[in-house]
């Protein structure tokens, strides 16, 4: 905690001093015009007065130019160094816990006379734990992935989605311990889409999984999809869940963001899902919206994409 003090406390000071100085120069361009304007008006030969002025006008508006753009540098540093504070937060927290219950499970698993069916328990937990290390890990390269990918980088093919809807729901369920009315699947078997079929594995698994994770037992998650009449299909993962306020709408497919509320903040996660859902939707051509009516009111996830990806050249 120190150490991150010192490194907003090092970044914020030279934004002070850039703030400050903006307007120091703001101040010295306001008097020198003035004075400058007086001395023109009782001057008899005005011209070089006036491209004096012109180009000092200039020249403090050039560096002001400079020192706000420095300055809103540093602050978008802030922000960056503050995200990032936050995504090792969530990483220790995201390790350590599994880590925790897996030590515990092997601890009572060298036991001696332990049940068979105790034995079973502590063997599923353990699946869970790993489970749970795995989709962590696959966001993170993900994400880290998603920042250099070059566009056209897609393995094309027709996926059914009802399909992969069903195995994504069916694997949320299991990580969640939830009854299988808890997330309903309403696709059409019919619908099909030419795309790559990892990467929308990927979008609507961890989707399915926010829904799930963000909502009140029991959960109500409700996926969806449809043709639209512009040759596209638009897949809907719906919630009764604790809701997103307006102001965060759009923040929530930014990388490291998590929404600063309890409830939230009581459900594990880095910031990472929703943006690399982001970022796998603009891969295959589409867009991703999230709608909600606010606290508590649930959440709804909307992905676009074409019915067929355009192979680029």
């Amino acid at each position: 905690m120190a150490r991150r003090r010192k490194i907003r406390s090092s970044i914020s000071i030279p934004i002070t001093l850039g703030a400050i100085t903006v307007l120091l120069s703001l101040a010295l361009l306001v008097g020198w015009s003035f004075l400058l304007g007086q001395k023109i008006a009782r001057s008899a030969e005005i011209a070089g007065d006036v491209w004096l002025l012109v180009l000092g006008a200039l020249s403090f508006v050039l560096i002001i130019v400079v020192l706000v753009l420095f300055v809103i540098s540093l602050a978008r540093g802030i922000i960056e160094v503050r995200k990032q504070d936050t995504f090792i937060d969530s990483v220790t927290h995201e390790l350590k816990s599994p880590l925790a219950s897996l030590q515990l499970c092997l601890e009572t698993l060298g036991r001696q006379g332990l049940e068979d069916d105790a034995r079973e328990k502590l063997r599923h937990m353990m699946l869970q734990d790993v489970d749970r290390l795995r989709a962590f890990i696959d966001d993170v390269l993900e994400a880290n992935r998603l920042s250099y990918a070059r566009p056209g980088m897609l393995n094309l093919s027709d996926v059914p989605l009802s399909e992969l809807a069903e195995e994504c729901a069916e694997a949320v369920r299991s990580r969640h311990e939830l009854e299988p009315d808890e997330i309903r699947v309403y696709v059409d078997p019919e619908l099909l889409v030419t795309t790559d079929r990892a990467a929308l594995e990927i979008v609507v698994n961890n989707l399915i999984d926010n829904a799930a994770k963000y909502s009140e037992r029991p959960a109500r998650v409700q996926i969806t999809a449809r043709r639209e009449s512009n040759n596209r299909v638009l897949i809907e993962v719906s919630d009764a869940g604790i809701g997103i306020e307006q102001k965060d709408l759009k923040r929530v497919f930014h990388r490291f963001y998590r929404v600063e509320d309890q409830e939230v903040r009581q459900r594990r996660g880095t910031g990472l899902g929703l943006f690399v859902v982001w970022a796998l939707v603009k891969q295959l051509g589409g867009d991703v919206q999230a709608l909600s009516k606010g606290r508590g009111q649930g959440t709804t996830m909307r992905v676009e994409l074409p019915m067929a990806h355009a192979v680029s050249g």
